[in-house]
């Protein structure tokens, strides 16, 4: 199955097909003080520090923007700006679900590794189905190790999350033992409380089989069987 981005993030030739001449205008401001930050590494003093203008636009953006395209720009802001682990994390834990959802999504455009995972982790932690959504993209795909990643799969399944949304899932889940093992617990679990098994949990286990022959789930006939 392809992945397709629950988020798609628009390119900023797309942007400016879309907004009107003020909003431009507004976004053009925007990341000039980005790219402008970008240049020039803050040496001010912990005390002395002051939140950068961008960081301001940032919070601003779907006011300005309009709310279906503050994804995009808030994810334009960021990589204009090269913003480091710093400033995602202050955005993130200062930010509204909206904001910390595009800082999510921008993760894999940014030069980071592996140290953004806590930003992760902590999105994954919640019931915010489009917290979890934003958590498991390609920075989730590449960085999370096997034992979070398999959990990021079921916390999918358990809050509703489309299996679409995990980025890189067959490559992840191919000939994955442990997680065919998680899912038949998680589906014996919801069928003893009463409860449908997601129909995305027979689509990964179906994944998890290294050869021709895919793992089975319990079905309520199984069980009374």
């Amino acid at each position: 199955m392809t992945h397709t981005p629950p988020f798609p993030l628009l390119s900023r030739k797309e942007l400016d097909t879309l907004l009107g001449g003020a909003a431009r205008a507004w976004l053009d401001e925007a990341l000039a003080e980005a790219a402008h930050a970008a240049a020039h590494d803050d040496t001010t003093p912990a005390e002395s520090y002051s939140v950068p203008p961008w960081e301001l636009r940032y919070a601003a953006a779907g006011r300005h923007c309009g709310l279906e395209h503050a994804d995009s720009v808030r994810a334009l802001l960021l990589t204009e700006a090269h913003a480091g682990l710093p400033a995602l994390t202050r955005l993130y834990e200062q930010g509204t679900a909206a904001e910390r959802r595009a800082v999510l999504l921008t993760l894999s455009a940014l030069d980071l590794g592996a140290t953004a995972l806590p930003l992760v982790e902590d999105a994954l932690r919640t019931n915010d189905t489009t917290l979890v959504a934003a958590a498991v993209g390609p920075y989730a795909a590449a960085h999370l190790d096997p034992h979070n990643w398999r959990h990021a799969v079921l916390k999918c399944l358990f809050t509703g999350v489309p299996v679409e949304a995990v980025a890189e899932l067959a490559r992840r889940s191919r000939g994955d033992a442990e997680l065919a093992r998680m899912l038949g617990d998680f589906a014996s679990e919801r069928i003893a409380a009463g409860r449908p098994v997601p129909a995305g949990l027979h689509h990964v286990l179906a994944l998890t089989a290294p050869g021709p022959a895919a793992p089975t789930v319990p079905t309520a006939s199984t069980q009374e069987s």
